[in-house]
């Protein structure tokens, strides 16, 4: 089994087992013939039997959230230190078994979620833990590589770009180039090309400088600026250009350990959220091109790990942990970006949730 780089994360995630209680799957017919509702999905990224956790979200009076499913994956999780496992866009959604180098396809009919097909990875890459939707391509990244395939067919597509080592965090992919973050110090600007928008090949460090470069953990693009998070640096949030120029932005004080913006979701207009898992808070970030600033934290009732921003950009969810349980918190957005905490998903017997995706 591959051997993460041995180092500690507080953002990581566990890979010990865990017990998910099992509930109850409502007919597919009366789930199709419900109004469509908001999704929120989860990894349970269990080593043994990977699966995939559903909420609901009823936005009518006060929000609430209730689990609907549980999707088993017929494969193993296992990852750590890292985001974006799983992914949603439209009606197809992916999530990666890294203990079994694949990924599981999911389909949405009404308000219900079922495997699709499991689509391997390219010869000789292993662990996957990261994926990213980007119109008509998926991008994977694990332990040796990162890939991309047509999508929804799953087909392997462009050129496998070959890792120089396994602490791959994250891969996200803007309009003229995808971008994967190494927590060993590093971003790979990768090159895309054709008309999907498949991985050409090409992999270039991009260099950053000393107040930011320690643990580069989450990522996210808004259109092909580059936002992430050195999550362990004095600075430590940056904007990276195509050009590959990088514009450190001081993140909430005191730095890490006590603060570290972990991991990262776009918000409206020019607003940033990330994760601060040892701040107990998500952390909100202001940019343009060329830099930014940091703006407040809000609390979370746990310690955060992975976040995401609904298509509407009304909603924020992050899974965290709490008392030793996993839930995912539902924020809501206002007209200037503000949260306000909506609704808490109730325990499910998951120790910890890995990676978090609406499906509207």
């Amino acid at each position: 089994m591959f051997s993460e780089t041995p180092r500690k994360f507080p953002c990581s995630r566990s890979r010990n087992g865990i017990v998910v209680a099992a509930l109850a799957f409502g007919a597919v017919s009366m789930a199709m013939s419900q109004e469509r509702s908001p999704l929120i999905l989860t990894s349970t990224n269990d080593p043994a039997n990977n699966a995939v956790v559903v909420f609901k979200l009823d936005t009518h009076g006060t929000p609430s959230l209730s689990a609907s499913q549980i999707v088993p994956t017929g494969a193993k999780g296992g990852a750590s230190g890292n985001a974006g496992i799983l992914q949603f866009q439209g009606e197809f959604g992916a999530v990666a078994n890294f203990g079994s180098n694949s990924v599981t396809q999911l389909v949405r009919r009404g308000d219900w979620v079922a495997p699709a097909r499991t689509i391997q990875l390219a010869s000789d890459c292993t662990g996957p833990d990261s994926v990213a939707l980007n119109h008509d391509e998926m991008y994977v990244v694990g332990a040796t590589c990162a890939e991309s395939h047509s999508w929804p067919s799953g087909h392997l597509d462009g050129a496998v770009v070959p890792l120089t080592d396994n602490s791959a965090g994250q891969i996200v992919a803007g309009k003229t180039w995808a971008a994967v973050t190494m927590k060993s110090g590093t971003v790979l600007q990768l090159g895309l090309s054709g008309h999907e928008r498949e991985l050409n090949g090409s992999s270039n460090a991009i260099d950053l400088p000393a107040d930011a470069n320690d643990t580069p953990l989450g990522a996210a693009f808004w259109g092909d600026v580059l936002g992430f998070t050195p999550a362990h640096s004095p600075d430590s949030f940056a904007i990276v250009d195509p050009d590959r120029n990088v514009y450190p932005i001081a993140g909430p004080s005191p730095a890490f350990p006590t603060n570290a913006p972990c991991w990262v979701a776009k918000g409206p207009k020019s607003l940033w959220y990330t994760a601060n898992s040892p701040g107990h808070a998500i952390s909100i970030f202001f940019s343009d091109n060329k830099g930014g600033a940091f703006y407040k934290s809000v609390p979370v009732p746990g310690v955060p790990t992975d976040i995401t921003v609904s298509p509407d950009q009304n909603w924020l969810a992050v899974i965290y942990t709490a008392s030793g349980a996993a839930h995912v918190a539902v924020f809501s957005i206002d007209n200037y970006g503000n949260l306000d905490l909506a609704a808490i998903s109730p325990a499910v017997g998951a120790a910890q949730f890995n990676g978090v995706a609406f499906s509207q």
